[in-house]
């Protein structure tokens, strides 16, 4: 073979051993930023789960005061449920928004009850309450930072084509309840 021949294979075989590590590179890219988004999104079950876990504490403690609004104590017992029964992250969304929302409507009706605010217990549970909804509104930032940077990754060419030939695809990002874009409405006295 002549000289030129070996330099014009030479130099193919260079290309495509740089695409083939240019896709390894782009593939294990992917593989990183979708574990991350996996890991965020653990993190913000633990803290439901969490949260899960002081509501009946908390229920319990209200109950224990003989608080006349039972609907909001089954609001929260079926949001709570629901929770339980979330499999994948938009059911838990959905079930999340439906206890925040219970949640709120309770702390309403416990401004009528002067000697629950003041119980240690309730405080205490309340505190834990709002240290944890902290905890997941920080987690649920981090989700959604790590879930940019992995659709930006899967959504750029030409890491476009290796993420539809791998099953890579867009992952949701964790919004809000729209009923919180609301001001809450607050009265002083009857």
């Amino acid at each position: 073979m002549k000289k030129s021949t070996w330099i014009t294979l030479g130099v193919v075989l260079g290309v495509v051993i740089l695409l083939i590590i240019l896709m390894m590179s782009a593939y294990n890219g992917m593989v990183g930023l979708n574990e991350t988004v996996t890991a965020k999104e653990s993190d913000i079950q633990v803290l439901l789960q969490r949260r899960m876990d002081l509501v009946p504490n908390l229920v319990n403690t209200v109950q224990g005061f003989n608080i006349q609004e039972q609907t909001i104590i089954e609001d929260i017992t079926n949001a709570r449920a629901q929770m339980s029964g979330a499999t994948n992250l938009e059911e838990q969304v959905a079930a999340n928004d439906a206890l925040s929302g219970a949640l709120s409507r309770l702390l309403v009706v416990v401004e009528n009850y002067p000697e629950l605010k003041s119980n240690a217990l309730f405080t205490q549970l309340m505190d834990e309450l709002a240290g944890t909804e902290n905890r997941i509104s920080v987690a649920r930032q981090d989700y959604n930072t790590a879930v940019q940077a992995y659709n930006a990754k899967v959504k750029r060419f030409p890491n476009n084509i290796l993420a539809g030939l791998f099953g890579f695809s867009e992952k949701p990002y964790f919004e809000a309840d729209p009923a919180a874009s609301a001001a809450p409405q607050v009265s002083f006295g009857q």
